[in-house]
């Protein structure tokens, strides 16, 4: 099992578990990597520490040095950078999971809905759905809140 530090084109880190080098690259080939933040289709690798599993011994310790020399890595400063980072993406998929899972997905039929219940026509409810830009800019003046979110279709897994 390869697990591969990712990036997309928005800077988001994420982790990818492979069979192995060709699975990445025949999923990267095929087009099936994507960014699970926000469905971005351009990844990439990243560099990463290696991980050694020796023995405590002298000559082990010899060999973790050399290794973390040669890649140019050193863990210790790149994950101390990158935590905010990671912190405040997991503060958004567990936000976009809350939100999935306290409304209804009422797909296209959104902008009806969202004007039906503003009009008092439909029971108030937690709705979430997809509409163009343009009808999204009309429910809003018109009155009616809307947040426009991310692709959450990925969050609907869970993200290893």
């Amino acid at each position: 099992m390869k697990v591969l530090n990712l990036q997309c084109a928005r800077q988001h880190g994420f982790e990818g578990w492979f069979a192995s080098e060709d699975d990445y690259a025949s999923q990267q080939a095929r087009g099936l990597l994507s960014c699970p933040l926000c469905g971005d289709m351009q990844i990439q690798k990243m560099l990463s520490a290696p991980r050694l599993n020796l023995s405590t011994s002298r000559e082990s310790s010899r060999l973790s040095v050399t290794a973390e020399a040669e890649t140019g890595v050193n863990a210790h400063v790149g994950s101390n950078q990158a935590a905010p980072a990671k912190q405040l993406q997991a503060q958004l998929l567990k936000a976009m999971r809350q939100v999935i899972a306290n409304t209804e997905d009422v797909g296209d039929r959104f902008a009806d809905q969202a004007r039906a219940m503003h009009h008092g026509d439909m029971a108030p409810s937690n709705i979430r759905g997809r509409t163009t830009p343009e009808v999204a800019m009309e429910l809003v003046d018109e009155g009616i809140d809307v947040v426009p979110l991310p692709d959450i279709l990925a969050l609907n897994e869970t993200l290893q």
